[in-house]
């Protein structure tokens, strides 16, 4: 059986995020859903020397409520890639990796990408690379529509990843042989990690502890967003995603 889970696109997501790609077979970044405000879509949480700290990518007024995320711009109002790049450097020029990685992520703030969904989607990469994440990562081209019922949600995302032509990219990671379209589980998890739902409720990720720069004056701050554990980790980084991902398989919807 193949794992596919479904994720929205996140800019510099929480913890919980990649601990689904660690485990999955195959991610589908769902990029045609309706674009929704104040969520991991275009905002982060980093450690600041005060406590949690929110970054926001500034977008561009949407033409209309049901926008398709991938149609969202990003706005350059308020000289915010300065200011985001600047809070990462206060935050983290302390942490014992974040001069090694630096030069990962100095120019995603340096140049000005047209559209969220590449802006986040080269971040991805980028984090995935460092982490040694191979999980195939495949977007849609049409909403995945859920209510359609579970089968037909499975058909669809089975038939994407199919037409994709990528089935072979996961075959390694899996241990029942050769991967077959009508051989998969899949988890849509694109209403389920958002900065106002609590982690506590996914029976598949734990919070693991592990060093931050502030825990002795704040005690430790968990699922922040990937940085937070990359620039305090490194190659450990790894490690807590595994540690991170519940004993049993991730739950079936």
């Amino acid at each position: 059986m193949t794992n596919a889970v479904l994720l929205t696109s996140a800019y510099l997501a929480p913890v919980q995020y990649y601990t689904k790609i660690y485990a999955a077979d195959c991610v589908v970044e769902e990029r045609h859903d309706h674009y929704v405000k104040q969520t991991y879509r275009n905002r982060c949480v980093i450690a600041g020397p005060d406590g949690p700290l929110p970054l926001t990518v500034p977008v561009e007024s949407r033409p209309s409520p049901h926008t398709p995320t991938c149609d969202v711009r990003i706005s350059d109002h308020g000289n915010w890639r300065h200011l985001h790049w600047q809070a990462l450097t206060s935050a983290y020029e302390g942490s014992p990796y974040f001069e090694y990685y630096a030069d990962d992520f100095r120019p995603f703030y340096e140049r000005r990408f047209d559209f969220l969904v590449d802006f986040n989607d080269g971040l991805r990469r980028t984090v995935c690379a460092l982490l040694g994440l191979e999980t195939p990562v495949i977007p849609t081209e049409a909403y995945l529509d859920a209510s359609a019922g579970t089968g037909r949600l499975t058909e669809m995302t089975s038939r994407l990843i199919e037409n994709s032509g990528r089935l072979t990219e996961f075959t390694g990671r899996l241990t029942g042989g050769t991967a077959t379209a009508s051989g998969f589980a899949v988890t849509d998890l694109r209403e389920s990690i958002r900065p106002k739902q609590p982690y506590g409720t996914d029976p598949a990720f734990s919070a693991v502890p592990y060093y931050q720069v502030f825990a002795q004056r704040q005690g430790f701050l968990p699922n922040l967003s990937i940085v937070d554990l990359l620039f305090n980790m490194g190659p450990e980084a790894r490690l807590v995603l595994r540690d991170g991902c519940a004993a049993s398989a991730m739950p079936v919807s």
